[in-house]
């Protein structure tokens, strides 16, 4: 995560090559992922491939056990009805009204995880574009805080929150929708590999989602290390957005909506190609 956060942000320290795309066409194309962390490791050493691995792995653990509680809140909910009226839950074909119901309740899970541990995604965004301009601001957990807190308050823990939100929201809604289309119209139920046909439709259609709404993600982690003091976050580096909305449209105007998106074939931008 931390190459592909500093790609995002258009950190470009090591210059452009020639090579060639999965199509053997020559093109003009950036260093890949193991060029860039041995940049990293020469500067930082191996111990600084692991910078914002403290909030990072406060941000994993808290949103398990929130996102666990909810579904388990759901299921305790079901428990409850299904005693009151005496049915016994019998194993059936999921209809799409039982999709709706189940990706609702996933829907309010992840939210709840994803609203809860933002400050911590945000710490670690922060402490991992620091390295740019060799700061020092976002070293420690409780510092983080402090110093987000002093300098931009309550709403600076949530720089951020809404494209990533919106991401979430419109990945899983396509997922769950996609893979219950292919599943009941395209597989055969006869057929006894459906289980695994099954899984294999899942992983493909999050697949393509995740490129669709990559572009939030982006938009979701440049809004949350925009104007917040570090180089990485300010112009030269990066122009100051006056909200996601604004980023998004200038992303697209450059043609960055897919910016770090390929951490192995990074072709580089049509205006910079122009400049070299």
């Amino acid at each position: 995560m931390y190459v592909k956060v500093l790609i995002q942000v258009r950190y470009e320290p090591l210059p452009p090559t020639i090579g060639r795309n999965i199509f053997g066409r020559q093109v003009c194309q950036l260093p890949g992922l193991f060029c860039y962390a041995r940049h990293i490791a020469i500067i930082d050493g191996k111990r600084g491939l692991f910078t914002g691995l403290t909030p990072r792995l406060c941000s994993g653990v808290l949103g398990t056990v929130v996102h666990g509680k909810v579904l388990q809140h759901y299921q305790e909910c079901d428990k409850v009805k299904d005693l009151g009226s005496g049915n016994v839950q019998k194993e059936v074909t999921p209809s799409f009204d039982q999709v709706i119901k189940e990706t609702t309740r996933e829907m309010m899970a992840r939210s709840a995880a994803t609203l809860i541990t933002h400050p911590f995604h945000v710490i670690t965004l922060r402490s991992m574009v620091q390295f740019i301009g060799r700061e020092s601001k976002y070293c420690g957990l409780y510092d983080s805080i402090v110093t987000i807190y002093r300098e931009e308050g309550l709403l600076g823990f949530f720089a951020g929150l809404i494209p990533r939100l919106l991401g979430d929201i419109i990945s899983l809604w396509l997922c769950n929708s996609l893979a219950y289309l292919i599943n009941t119209y395209a597989l055969d139920s006869r057929v006894s590999t459906m289980s695994e046909m099954k899984s294999y439709s899942q992983a493909v259609t999050g697949f393509f989602v995740s490129m669709l709404t990559y572009p939030l993600v982006l938009v979701s982690n440049l809004m949350a290390v925009n104007n917040c003091g570090l180089a990485g976050g300010s112009p030269p580096n990066s122009p100051i957005y006056t909200s996601w909305i604004d980023c998004w449209c200038m992303l697209q105007k450059e043609g960055n909506m897919s910016r770090g998106n390929s951490l192995f074939f990074q072709k580089v931008p049509l205006w910079e190609d122009l400049l070299l």
